[in-house]
């Protein structure tokens, strides 16, 4: 009965969840066939998997702690039972077990959820509930009843003297050689053998008439107990009967524990530990809020949101990686919301994306109890040190340890640099060795012999059958094949993959390389650009599997041969190695706000030259663990007209990933700048217009955050302003914002405070984008990939920025021939435009019009999936101001803390 009820339930289960399987996990130390095959038997007639782990009889207490603690954090196993010596269940091994896996009740956190009342929360012995479910079912009133439990030990004995007593038995516990056992024995109605009876105990003792229990075949060990107990009683003996239907509650345990895990797997509000904030006014610096709060242990964190301590990897105290296993696990769990910060055209100084976004999951976390998780860019080093500084927000708004934020984090720039400059050492070099050796020395050295044996590599046989050659053995190619496998005969004029460093250095934008005698006189012209600007980095942003990643650096377009086919990272050859140096910069990485709420900290590509958005797997991994009520909010990069485009053409394309709402950040500074105020410069002071009241600057600015509002709704999806209050707005300023962003068709507009209170100063827009999501989402993309190239540039150019038309160079038409003749005109465009216009003229403010946008060049990132025409110069290596950030960095040799950050 109990085996057919586990059954049907574990059906309903899976109908709901069709790949559900539980596994239990029995640990044994010495050979009892007869046990396992019981315990298999009933698993395989209930439905559900066994794994026994055998270990020798003598395995000491350690190696099976051990085996313990690995069938603890393995997320296919949901149950867990000991079958072990009497001897071996300490105090130890018995609380090595994770609770929520204890399917025998045996550990502390069971036993005491059992005596305290909670039997509903917790798993009972199912020996103990065996002798109940046997004796009730034999028709005895246990009510009132004697009853004696005899040579019974630790777990058993304390669940079956609580299971009576709830029952209204008065229960004694004796051991075999406790003195008046004669006595106990006469005056009681039941009698319970904990353990095999020894022989000079008398069966006399026993009154006639009693019930008796067998629970001496050790359920747990496997022993069988001493002799029969003899059938001359009236009462009931059921050796075998209590050793069976303990089998069957542990299969019933094991579906209870099947269950509750499912039910932990779909969306439950995260049980976190927020951070208490106590804001100061004046408001510190970043640097001095970030060291006052400490932040959690990145594990606590990572258990909180529903993590398992096999998909993390630990660095330092405070930042983890995520395994992209996590994906597997929660494939069925309902995505939560997805939320975009945006901004109005910037100034120099920005407007506080970063700020809002983190404010923003304060507020829905710590003090709207909602699950949410911010996802953010990492930044690029060479702004730390140079002008812009760090990027983990600001104020009662950031991320921290912010120093570890901004500097080194867990070295994912550090791999990308790695990669990219392998792959520029690769092509410079097979250019070398192409031009100084003949096509038979150059096959040889390709595919040497190695212990008389010469075989292609798997990269190599790729090639082979890219280039129609249907041959494995080295040895049977022509001359011709030869020539054609060997040569890639790279045009030296068309290389577009530049060497990179994080590290702003105005000196490398132009340099000549091969100098050396060495290199026999094979020098270009070359550059550096900063790391981040690296299409690695934009690769690394977009993959959607470590799979997807090596197929896309793979396709990596690094330069044209000689007969102006592209050359990719596949025909160097370097596709596994560049894959191996990013394998764990595919992960993303934990950590946590001010007020220990979770953020995802990946992938920082440019927001000019390439797309400006965090990672696509931080996103997917975050919709999966904040539930189906749970919001996850990422920013992009400059104004919406650039980051908020690219974010919807090219990143939600490439994840199918759906947005529910944008927020649009505001300043009344940048509002003001664009109604007409005098120039931002960053480290200057600002002019008493941006200081002071001024409502008519104001309104003119706010045609800007009219025309950004009017963009996003281009693409169907509500837009929230939020206004990034500062110290000098005034209430007549922050309310005409408010009230014009509404009239121009914002869903909402809010002024938020939490650059200097935290997440409390963003609760009313955290409301509001609640209310926002929950609305329906109407999303489009703005055009068809299948459109010609210049078709899209021109559709970005006159319905976005509001050009009247675009004009391309001979050079960019030259290139758009080109790339289309090689089957890349059905990709997205990613526009390299200045931030600081909706134009192509930085100090064209507000919003210009019946402007030709001129398009200068156009290049491709093949790997990362996107055309970017180039609208002017863009700088990929930016340079040191006179006075740079450095100045003010120095570390204490004392505490090792970092200053001036």
């Amino acid at each position: 009965e109990v085996i057919r009820n586990s059954k049907e339930v574990l059906s309903l289960l899976q109908e709901k969840n069709p790949t559900f399987k539980p596994v239990l996990a029995i640990i044994q130390a010495g050979d009892d066939n007869l046990m396992q095959e019981i315990n298999q038997n009933l698993a395989e007639e209930a439905g559900l998997n066994i794994t026994h782990i055998c270990l020798p009889p003598d395995s000491s207490e350690a190696e099976i702690i051990d085996e313990i603690l690995k069938i603890n954090e393995d997320a296919r196993v949901h149950g867990l039972a000991l079958q072990i010596s009497e001897s071996s269940f300490s105090n130890k091994v018995l609380n090595a077990l994770k609770p929520e896996k204890d399917v025998d009740g045996v550990t502390d956190i069971n036993l005491g959820r059992l005596v305290r009342g909670d039997a509903h929360e917790c798993y009972v012995s199912p020996v103990a509930r065996a002798v109940i479910e046997l004796l009730e079912k034999s028709g005895v009133n246990l009510d009132g009843k004697k009853i004696l439990v005899i040579g019974a030990h630790g777990s058993l004995e304390a669940a079956l003297q609580c299971l009576f007593q709830r029952r209204g038995s008065m229960t004694m516990s004796s051991q075999w050689n406790t003195p008046q056992l004669q006595s106990k024995l006469h005056e009681a109605d039941i009698v319970v053998l904990g353990s095999p009876k020894p022989e000079e105990i008398p069966l006399s003792w026993i009154q006639p008439g009693t019930t008796v229990l067998n629970c001496s075949h050790d359920f747990l060990s496997g022993k069988l107990g001493g002799g029969s107990l003899g059938a001359h009683f009236n009462g009931l003996i059921a050796e075998d009967d209590v050793s069976l239907l303990a089998a069957a509650l542990r299969i019933q345990n094991m579906v209870s524990s099947g269950r509750r895990w499912l039910r932990e797997q779909q969306h439950a509000r995260w049980r976190l530990h927020c951070l208490k904030l106590q804001p100061l006014s004046p408001v510190p610096s970043d640097l001095e809020i970030s060291r006052a709060q400490t932040p959690k242990a990145v594990d606590v964190l990572a258990k909180e949101i529903g993590l398992l301590a096999d998909e993390i990897e630990i660095y330092g105290k405070s930042k983890a990686k995520v395994r992209l296993s996590l994906l597997e696990r929660l494939k069925d769990q309902a995505d939560g919301k997805y939320v975009l910060v945006a901004g109005i055209t910037p100034t120099p100084l920005g407007e506080g994306k970063s700020t809002v976004t983190v404010g923003l999951v304060q507020a829905l976390t710590a003090h709207l109890n909602i699950n949410s998780f911010a996802c953010l860019r990492q930044p690029s080093q060479g702004p730390t040190f140079g002008v812009k500084g760090g990027a983990a927000g600001g104020g009662y708004a950031q991320v921290i340890p912010m120093e570890e934020f901004n500097l080194h984090l867990t070295g994912d720039i550090h791999a990308i640099t790695a990669a990219n400059n392998l792959l520029a050492a690769a092509i410079d070099t097979r250019i070398l060795h192409e031009n100084t050796q003949t096509d038979k020395a150059l096959y040889n050295r390709l595919v040497p012999s190695v212990n008389g044996v010469r075989q292609f590599s798997s990269i190599q046989l790729a090639r082979l059958k890219k280039l129609g050659i249907n041959k494995t053995d080295p040895n049977a190619l022509t001359e011709e094949e030869i020539g054609k496998f060997a040569r890639l005969n790279i045009d030296p004029s068309t290389i577009t993959w530049q060497r990179v460093l994080d590290t702003n250095d105005r000196f490398l934008r132009k340099i000549t390389i091969g100098q050396a005698p060495t290199e026999k006189g094979y020098s270009r012209q070359a550059q550096f650009d900063i790391a981040v600007a690296s299409e690695i980095m934009a690769v690394l942003a977009l993959a959607d599997s470590l799979a997807d990643m090596k197929e896309r650096l793979g396709r990596m377009v690094v330069a044209s041969d000689k007969s102006g086919q592209p050359v990719t990272a596949e025909d160097l050859g370097v596709t596994g190695a560049l894959t191996v140096l990013m394998k764990d910069a595919i992960k993303p990485n934990l950590m946590q706000t001010l007020e220990g709420t979770p953020v995802f900290v990946h992938a920082g590509p440019f927001a000019n030259i390439a797309h400006g958005n965090s990672s696509v797997l931080a996103d997917k991994i975050a919709l999966k663990l904040v539930g189906q009520e749970g919001f996850v909010v990422t920013e992009a990069g400059f104004g919406a007209d650039i980051g908020m485009e690219k974010f919807f053409n090219i990143k939600c394309r490439a994840s199918g990933l759906v947005p529910n709402a944008v927020v649009l950040v505001a300043t009344v500074r940048a509002l003001k700048m664009h109604g007409g105020g005098p120039s931002v410069t960053a480290g200057v002071p600002l002019k008493k217009e941006y200081t002071e009241e001024n409502i008519q600057l104001v309104a003119d600015g706010c045609c800007n955050l009219q025309k950004q509002i009017q963009i996003a709704q281009l693409f169907g999806v509500p837009v929230i302003v939020a206004l990034n209050v500062f110290k000098t707005d005034t209430r007549a300023e922050i309310d005409l914002v408010c009230e014009l962003a509404r009239r121009a068709g914002a869903f909402d507009a809010v002024p938020c405070y939490h650059w200097s209170v935290g997440g409390k100063g963003s609760v009313e827009l955290a409301r509001a984008v609640r209310d926002a999501a929950s609305k329906g989402s109407r999303f489009r993309f703005l055009y068809d990939v299948q459109l010609p190239i210049v078709e899209k540039i021109r559709t970005i150019a006159q319905t976005v920025y509001g050009a009247k038309d675009i004009e391309l160079s001979p050079e960019a038409q030259s290139k758009i021939d080109r790339y289309t003749q090689q089957g890349f005109g059905n990709l997205p465009i990613c526009m390299a435009k200045t931030h600081l216009s909706l134009s192509h003229q930085p100090d064209k403010k507000g919003v210009p019009r019946d402007f030709i946008l001129p398009i200068s060049d156009v290049r491709a990132s093949i790997g990362a999936g996107f055309i970017y025409p180039l609208v002017g110069t863009m700088s990929t290596m930016p340079g040191l101001p006179t006075r740079p950030c450095f100045y003010d960095i120095d570390l204490d040799t004392e505490t090792e803390q970092v200053k001036g950050l």
